[in-house]
This record gives structure tokens, sequence and C-alpha cells, in this order.
């Protein structure tokens, strides 16, 4: 199995917010087997697009733990050659135990895809599931992964506004009144979750960055998962867990557990959490 090129390449993280590289990136990991369950129909709306594309070089830009990336390489088949890339060597470590686990060839780079130098021309697709919202300089980083797909295409999930997800902000605008000093979101603001939420913007960003036949299809995925894990996918993600960052779930004030719990309950019925991901689904090809 091929992993870990370029694991030496540090990558330069926006300083306002998740430290990937060590907190941010070891809670995914910790978790990694709740987020899989619950956005496993995204993984799988995104690798249906991936499959019925042309083509079998593959970069999965910001691939996390490497579900997604591993999911692809499942459905290109032996002969494909699927790359993820990730600033978080916690959560590259874990792709790469993951595709060995599973028995498939993956490469993992630990880089930055703003400013990694994949070579031109070397990928018949990019994509992402919900990394690339992330980048200092958009327009810069997208122009690296043009070059990267000269000839091929994007295919790309991200989320659109706070507004429209509201589950995602359920946590921080409960905890907030009990915690001096901590702000919910309040915005879709760049980076971050929702920098790509502005569906002209977004656009822009792709064609000054050289990609054409730019779209932004708006897609609802209706997720889940057991109510007996929504302490701990609330304490695990988001601002909220990086705000209790360092405290176990037993030094969390009861307080502000239930207060949170409680906040959750419209989302709740026969012992389920559901909520409906409302997403971009980008789509733009890199001229030759």
């Amino acid at each position: 199995m091929r992993q870990n090129a370029g694991m030496d390449e540090q990558a330069d993280l926006d300083p306002s917010g998740p430290d990937w590289s060590v907190s941010a990136g070891k809670a995914w990991v910790e978790v990694q087997d709740l987020t899989d369950s619950v956005y496993a129909p995204v993984e799988r709306l995104l690798t249906d697009e991936v499959g019925d594309g042309p083509g079998r070089r593959v970069l999965d830009v910001g691939c996390g733990t490497g579900a997604t990336t591993v999911a692809i390489a499942r459905r290109l088949g032996a002969d494909a050659r699927c790359t993820g890339i990730d600033v978080s060597e916690p959560m590259v470590e874990a792709a790469q135990e993951r595709a060995r686990t599973a028995g498939v060839e993956a490469d993992f780079l630990l880089a930055d895809a703003q400013t990694h130098d994949f070579g031109e021309g070397v990928f018949d697709q990019v994509v992402s599931r919900w990394g690339l919202m992330f980048f200092a300089d958009p327009v810069a980083a997208f122009s690296n992964l043009r070059r990267a797909a000269a000839g091929g295409r994007l295919r790309a999930i991200s989320w659109r506004s706070h507004t429209e997800n509201p589950f995602m902000t359920v946590a921080e605008s409960a905890a907030a009144p009990l915690l001096p000093g901590f702000e919910p979101r309040r915005s879709d603001d760049a980076p971050g979750q929702f920098g790509l939420a502005d569906e002209a913007a977004t656009a822009e960003i792709l064609r000054d960055a050289g990609w054409e036949d730019v779209t932004l299809r708006p897609v609802d995925v209706t997720c889940s998962f057991p109510e007996a894990e929504l302490v701990r996918y609330f304490l695990g993600l988001g601002p909220l867990a990086r705000h209790l960052d360092g405290l176990s779930p037993a030094e969390v004030p009861d307080e502000l557990v239930g207060t949170v719990r409680r906040a959750f309950d419209p989302y709740l019925a026969d012992g389920q959490v559901s909520f409906d991901a409302a997403c971009w689904m980008i789509g733009a090809s890199s001229p030759a």
C-alpha cells in the first residue's frame, strides 16, 4: 500500500481557526467512527459522482481520516490512484491506518493543498468532502488545484449557510450564555465551515482561479445517529468542543451538558438524532 508521501511538509495553518495539527485533529480522530456513520450519505453522494466521472487519478483535498479517499479507491478499483491530502498529522496517520486495515491502495500527504507542488495535470479529478472552506487564500489554493488537475475536473461538497444548517450551531448557541467570552458563530466568514456558503462569491473565486464551467448545485442530505451518542457528538466536535479543549467529559459541568442536550430536542425522534445537511455540490473543469 502506498502511503506517507510528503509527510515532512508542514502546512501553514490559519491562526484564528482550529488547530488541525494538534487538538482539533486529535478530536476528529477520536470521533471518526461517529462521523463516518453520521456523514455516510454525503460520502456516498460524492463517491457516486466521482465514480461516474472521467479518469482514475483522484486527489481528495482535506481528506481527514480518509473515509472518502478509501471509499473512492474501493469504487474505482485496484488500478486507480487515489491520493488524500490534509494538514493534520493525527488525521493523516488515522487515514493511513484506515487504508491499511481496509487493504486499499492509497497515498496520503501531510501538506497544505494551497501551496503543495503537485505538478501539472497529474490528477483527473480533484474532490473534497467539506475540505475546501479553510484556505487562507482561496484563489491561490484553487489555482494550485486547477494546475494539478489540468484537463480534469473538480467535484466537491461544501456547506451552504449557517442559517440553512441550524443543527450545526445548536451546541454553541445553547452554551454561550453559560460561558463568558464564548461567542457562537453569527456569520459565514471565510475561512471556516461556512466559508464557501455564498454561491456567487464561491463561483467568482473558482473563476478567478482559472476554473471553467463552474456550477453550484444545492443538495440536502438527511443524516442521523443514535441519541446515545449526542453528548459525545457535541463535546467532541465544533466550536464548543474547542472551547472546552483539555476537559474530560466528566469535568464538563452538568448544567452545561444538560442545557446543550435539551437544545437538541427538536432533532430527536425514536432514539435517533436527525438533521438535514444543506450543501453545495460544486463542479468545475480545468482547462488542459
